[in-house]
């Protein structure tokens, strides 16, 4: 190990293993990959070296179908941090020997970062205990149930100490530009990000958004404002009137704004995505159709499996059923 910490000016190259599971994300692990091999370009040396790893060295298949080669893990060379970049089936991959490997490594590195999937593999190697962490907003709910030893937020990347948890693709491209500024200085790491047209969040400390608004933020600010109270509102919605309110606007006027920019009304967008959520913890959870319906608003049952069912075409159980028949 070089550096009590990763985070430190220093112009000497810093070697990231990047440890990639089964049905990754293809854009998570390029997220860490390619700010690296960027800088490295437009430096004109070699500030960064990056060894590829997998559970057993054998290849693995992303969810794009690339599969990805690898030194085994427990033959990793020497490292300044660990990253662990992973998606899909992370309670499947969390073996025993696995996590002793990834513990065994992770003592002997300055950092350690969970993207995407990662932070979940990270907290089955109890590796999050006592730390501020996060991971992708769609298994928020459920990592802060499983590990009430860690606290969760919902930002999208974390550092605590040596630890860092990013919450998917994007927050880890902020995550490694954040790492060159700190290494190199802002003006490469502008450059870096020039490179990857990406306009990045430094801080990492915006909440994970359930729709992209970045852009919406731009041109029409009230709407994006708008969508972000609703996302923080799915279990206990707010009325149309009073998300008006509270952007110092009139509810015509709110209306108006969301035709004119995404040609539909707020209370139309707000129950879509409300449904959409739902569809989610169908799939993604085994919870009843009942807590479906109270964790996303909806005081009655019988009203929640009429807009399920006209929103999606299938009731939830048929939907788990026709996911679990394609599969």
């Amino acid at each position: 190990m070089k550096h009590a910490n990763i985070f430190t000016a220093d112009s000497s190259p810093l070697t990231i293993g990047v440890l990639v599971l089964h049905a990754a994300n293809t854009l998570s692990l390029a997220a860490v990959l390619d700010p690296l091999r960027t800088t490295n370009r437009r430096a004109g040396k070699e500030l960064f070296r990056w060894a590829l790893l997998t559970p057993l060295g054998a290849p693995v298949t992303l969810t794009s179908g690339l599969q990805v080669p690898g030194i085994a893990l427990d033959q990793a060379p020497a490292l300044d941090a660990l990253f662990v970049v992973a998606g899909f089936e992370l309670e499947e991959q969390c073996a025993p020997v696995l996590l002793s490997q990834i513990r065994r490594v992770a003592g002997r590195v300055a950092n350690i970062c969970g993207v995407d999937g990662g932070p979940w593999i990270l907290a089955r190697a109890g590796l999050l205990n006592q730390h501020m962490a996060t991971t992708h907003w769609e298994d928020l709910e459920k990592f802060t149930q499983s590990f009430p030893e860690i606290d969760v937020t919902r930002d999208r990347f974390v550092i605590d100490g040596r630890v860092m948890t990013t919450g998917g693709a994007g927050p880890a491209l902020d995550l490694m530009l954040h790492l060159i500024q700190t290494r190199h200085g802002v003006a490469l790491a502008m450059r870096a990000a020039g490179a990857l047209i990406y306009d990045p969040d430094p801080s990492g400390a915006r909440p994970q958004s359930v729709t992209s608004t970045s852009r919406l933020m731009a041109r029409a600010p009230k709407v994006a404002q708008a969508i972000q109270l609703m996302e923080t509102h799915i279990e206990e919605p707010l009325a149309i009137s009073v998300i008006a309110q509270r952007l110092g606007l009139t509810q015509r006027n709110l209306e108006h704004r969301f035709k004119a920019a995404i040609d539909t009304s707020p209370g139309a967008y707000f129950l879509d995505l409300r449904l959409s959520e739902a569809r989610r913890l169908a799939l993604d959870t085994a919870l009843p159709a009942s807590e479906i319906a109270l964790v996303t608003g909806f005081t009655s049952p019988a009203s929640f499996a009429r807009a399920f069912k006209k929103a999606h075409g299938l009731s939830v159980s048929d939907t788990r059923r026709h996911e679990a028949a394609a599969f």
